[in-house]
């Protein structure tokens, strides 16, 4: 246990002074880390395998709602304070009096995540966190087997996109898709890409229901898919929509899809 006296106290960097980007090191990705708020999404992360580095835990919750964590992580660092202090430390209120540093595991390749996959969505685009947590959240829920992210998408393992997810970006193999969406024919995927055209089909249509290996790609609610995505794609399909509605939001879209177009 290591008292926090001061906002520059050495080791808790990670948790104040850190931005997103340099905790994932790009240019050392074995030294990266991210931050896991949250006592119930710290033990989705810990029950998935991952590895703690250190904890920030408000002095009350470490006899409390944290107890079962600080056990569970051995011999690792864990600062303390008051939850006034650590506000101050990191620059919001801690969700629940808890952060972890977690070190990132290696990234999987695509085909280790389509390798046993019928379903699998690809996220391109899409830079909102809370998007990103949401499609997540609903893809694990609803029998998605794995994500693809094109790299101009949001990182899952963003704090706000896993506190979002409920830790559920930890319950599903996912990667950033470093090939053509196309390429995935070779794995042995048909592709629907969800958007309004002329040329598309109602998302429960029974052609793409009966597929039994479907990659399903959501793009960001404010552009939609690059037009070419869409023209390669083998299917187009839409949510039927009441009211003159044209839209819904990205994680809704995918939340719907996910369901219509589930392994029966």
């Amino acid at each position: 246990m290591i008292e926090i006296t001061s906002l520059e106290q050495q080791g808790v960097d990670i948790f104040s002074t850190l931005t997103e980007a340099q905790l994932r090191n790009r240019l050392e990705p074995e030294k990266g880390l991210f931050i896991a708020e949250s006592p119930k999404v710290i033990r989705v992360a810990l029950d998935a395998g991952y590895e703690p580095m250190a904890l920030l835990c408000e002095r009350k919750h470490i006899m409390g709602d944290a107890a079962d964590i600080v056990a569970r992580c051995g011999n690792i660092p864990v600062y303390t304070g008051e939850r006034e202090l650590l506000a101050q430390l990191t620059g919001y209120t801690l969700t629940r009096g808890v952060l972890c540093a977690m070190r990132r595991p290696p990234l999987l390749s695509v085909e280790e995540v389509c390798r046993d996959a019928q379903r699998i969505v690809i996220i391109d685009g899409v830079v909102d966190t809370t998007n990103i947590g949401a499609i997540f959240r609903s893809a694990a829920a609803l029998g998605i087997d794995g994500v693809l992210l094109t790299t101009n998408s949001c990182d899952p393992l963003n704090r706000r996109a896993i506190r979002v997810s409920m830790g559920s970006v930890f319950l599903l193999p996912w990667t950033w898709l470093d090939r053509q969406i196309t390429d995935l024919h070779q794995l042995g995927f048909r592709t629907v890409a969800m958007a309004l055209n002329d040329n598309s089909v109602p998302v429960d249509d029974p052609a793409l229901v009966a597929e039994p290996r479907l990659a399903i790609i959501m793009g960001t609610e404010g552009d939609g898919l690059p037009q070419q995505t869409i023209t390669s794609s083998d299917y187009v399909a839409r949510i039927p929509m009441a009211h003159g509605v044209d839209s819904l939001n990205v994680a809704a879209a995918a939340a719907v899809a996910f369901w219509s177009l589930r392994t029966r």
